[in-house]
């Protein structure tokens, strides 16, 4: 058993809502405008399967391959749940509906710096602002609960849309890596974002 937290993130910053009793999985949960962002359960699969995982536009610039039908979805969704209970990753829901859409998360990568672990949304859900909604969650959660000073954040040169997310939120390029992609094999560079908190 173990203690929980809330935390919701508005324009004003984040509000940190009790000790929440959580139960033995210790599900901590982010809340936004419009998303939650929460640990999986394995009834997420299909809407996993059907708003994400399929679809190869949303795996275009991420390190994962795409999921081709529901038993890999329901393997896959066991994998994260188990890769979330040692991470701080969590699915990213609508508020309004509990429609898992996307997932994100933050990871620790020296005294008080924190970078994203992946942002990722299906593609009926970008445009809408909710990457937006999750960076800036994320980075208040990392100042709010762990004192974090600085946040990185890394893009493919190739990502418009993602070095826009970062650029609108001021952050600078301290770092160009050439890379090759994993899946196809061309190359890229990855751009590696930083912002003081």
């Amino acid at each position: 058993m173990g203690l929980g937290y809330r935390i919701s993130c508005g324009e004003g910053g984040c509000v940190v809502e009790g000790n929440i009793f959580c139960g033995s999985e210790g599900r901590n949960m982010l809340e936004t405008k419009d998303l939650i962002l929460n640990k999986a359960k394995f009834s997420d699969w299909k809407d996993m399967y059907a708003n994400v995982w399929r679809h190869p536009e949303t795996a275009r610039y991420m390190m994962w391959s795409i999921t081709t039908s529901e038993s890999d979805a329901k393997a896959r969704i066991l994998k994260t749940i188990e890769f979330q209970k040692s991470h701080d990753t969590y699915l990213v829901y609508e508020k309004e509906g509990g429609t898992s859409i996307g997932f994100a998360g933050v990871e620790k990568v020296e005294p008080f710096v924190y970078q994203e672990a992946g942002i990722c949304l299906g593609p009926d859900y970008v445009g809408k602002g909710f990457g937006t909604q999750i960076l800036a969650c994320l980075m208040q959660y990392c100042k709010e609960m762990f004192d974090a000073k600085e946040f990185i954040y890394s893009s493919r040169d190739e990502n418009l849309a993602s070095r826009k997310l970062a650029e609108s939120f001021g952050f600078t390029v301290f770092s160009v890596i050439p890379e090759t992609d994993c899946k196809d094999g061309h190359p890229y560079h990855m751009l590696r974002y930083r912002r003081e908190l």
